[in-house]
C-alpha cells in the first residue's frame, strides 16, 4: 500500500509492505513548515498500524533545519510507532551528528508531565498561608523603607528628583484625564436616570441633585479616580519597576550605592498622593455635571439645581472626599512598587505583577474606603 502527499516544498511517500513493514521517502525542503503538515498527515496514518519494521529515507532531502530534525527524531524514537524497529539513513555528515544529540532519555526528562499532582489539603493550606505570612512581610518591610525614606527625600532637594514627580504626575494624572472625564460623566449620568425613576413615585426627583451631590463628592468621585489609577498607573509601576529587575537594572541601582526605594518609589508615591486628590474633584465635578444634566432635563432650572447641590453639601465632605484621594493613591502606588519589586524570574512575571498589582489595589482600596466610610459616621463628619 502506498501514500504520496506532495507539498510545495516537500514530497512525502509512505509505503506499506508485507509482515508490518513501512517505508517513508521524503523528498525537497524539510523546514519548520513544512515539518508542522508532515507531522500532521504523518500521525493519522500510522496511529493503530501494527508495525514491526519502519525505516525513514532522508536521502531525497536537500534542506533540513531544527523543525525537520525534530520531526526525525521523533519518529526515530518510535514515537509514532511504539512497537516498530525504527531507522533513518541519508543524512548528511552534520545532520548526523545533529540528530543523535538528542536521545529518548532526554526527551523523556525534558517533556512536561501532563499528569497534574494533587497535594494534600492541609498541604495545599498550609503553602498558602506561608506565601501569605510572607507577603505580609514583605508589604511590613516595604512599608518601614518608605516611611523611613520618605520624609528625608522630600526635605533634601539633592535627594528629591522632582523632575521624575513630574513626569510620573503627567503620565498617570494629566493623561488620564480623557478616560476619567467619560466614565465620570458617564457614572453622573446613569445614577442620575437610575434614581429618577424611584424619586418620581414620590413626586421628589428634584432630590436626585442632591443624592448626586453626595454620593459623587463623598464616595463615587474618589472611588473612580482611585480604580483608573489603579488599572492605568498602577499596573504601569509594577511593569517598570518588574522589567528593571528583571533586567537587572535595580540590581546594578544598589552597586552603585542608590536604594531603589528612595530613587524610584518615593517618586511615585508622591506624585500619586498629588495627583489622586485632583483626579478624585476632576471626577466629583463631571459627575455632578452629568446628574445636573438629567435634572436639567427633567426641567429643573439652573438656579434650582445649584441651590439643591449647595444647600446638600458642607465643606467636610470635600474634605472628607480629598482626604480618600490622598490615601487611596498612596495605596495604588505603593501596591504598584510592591509588587514591581516582587517580580520573579521568567517570560510571564512581568504580566504576573501587573496583575497582581491591580488586583491588590482595587481589593485594599474597597478596604480603606470602608474603613473610611465607618470612621467618619463614628465622628459624625
Amino acid at each position: 500500500m502506498n501514500s504520496t502527499t506532495s507539498q510545495s516544498e516537500l514530497e512525502t511517500d509512505l509505503q506499506f509492505g508485507a509482515a508490518g513493514s513501512a517505508r517513508l521517502v521524503l523528498r525537497g525542503r524539510l523546514n519548520a513548515q513544512t515539518a508542522t503538515v508532515c507531522w500532521d498527515e504523518l500521525e493519522p496514518r500510522l496511529r493503530g498500524v501494527k508495525l514491526q519494521k519502519f525505516e525513514v529515507d532522508a536521502d531525497g532531502l536537500e534542506f533540513c533545519d531544527g523543525g525537520g530534525l525534530a520531526l526525525l527524531r521523533y519518529l526515530s524514537m518510535g514515537l509514532m510507532t511504539p512497537e516498530a524497529a525504527v531507522s533513518v539513513h541519508g543524512l548528511s555528515t552534520d545532520l548526523e551528528q545533529l540528530f543523535h544529540g538528542f536521545t529518548l532519555a532526554d526527551y523523556k526528562a525534558l517533556h512536561p508531565s501532563s499528569a497534574v499532582k494533587c497535594h494534600p489539603l492541609p498541604e495545599e493550606v498550609g503553602s498558602g498561608v506561608r506565601q501569605a505570612a510572607s507577603d505580609v512581610r514583605e508589604q511590613v518591610e516595604f512599608l518601614g523603607n518608605v516611611t523611613r525614606n520618605l520624609v528625608p527625600t522630600v526635605i533634601n532637594r539633592k535627594r528629591m528628583r522632582w523632575k521624575e514627580v513630574g513626569r510620573v504626575f503627567e503620565a498617570a494624572g494629566a493623561n488620564a484625564v480623557p478616560i476619567v472625564s467619560l466614565v465620570s460623566i458617564l457614572v453622573g449620568l446613569i445614577i442620575a436616570f437610575e434614581s429618577t425613576q424611584t424619586l418620581a413615585k414620590f413626586g421628589a426627583q428634584i432630590y436626585v441633585v442632591n443624592m448626586i451631590g453626595i454620593i459623587m463628592v463623598r464616595e463615587l468621585g474618589p472611588l473612580l479616580a482611585a480604580v483608573l489609577l489603579a488599572g492605568r498607573s498602577g499596573s504601569a509601576f509594577a511593569a517598570e519597576l518588574g522589567t528593571m529587575k528583571v533586567n537587572e537594572e535595580l540590581d546594578a541601582l544598589k552597586t552603585l550605592g542608590l536604594d531603589p526605594i528612595r530613587f524610584l518609589v518615593v517618586q511615585r508615591i508622591i506624585a500619586a498622593m498629588f495627583l489622586t486628590p485632583l483626579l478624585a474633584l476632576y471626577a466629583t465635578f463631571l459627575g455632578v455635571t452629568g446628574g445636573a444634566l438629567v435634572a436639567f432635563g427633567l426641567g429643573f432650572p439652573w438656579s434650582l439645581i445649584f441651590h439643591q447641590l449647595t444647600a446638600s453639601l458642607r465643606m467636610s465632605d470635600i474634605v472628607f472626599g480629598l482626604s480618600k484621594g490622598v490615601a487611596f493613591g498612596a495605596i495604588v502606588s505603593a501596591v504598584g512598587c510592591l509588587r514591581g519589586l516582587q517580580t520573579q524570574e521568567g517570560p510571564s512575571a512581568v504580566g504576573v505583577s501587573t496583575t497582581r498589582a491591580v488586583v491588590t489595589s482595587i481589593v485594599l482600596i474597597v478596604i480603606a474606603d470602608a474603613v473610611f466610610s465607618v470612621l467618619f459616621y463614628v465622628l459624625k463628619l
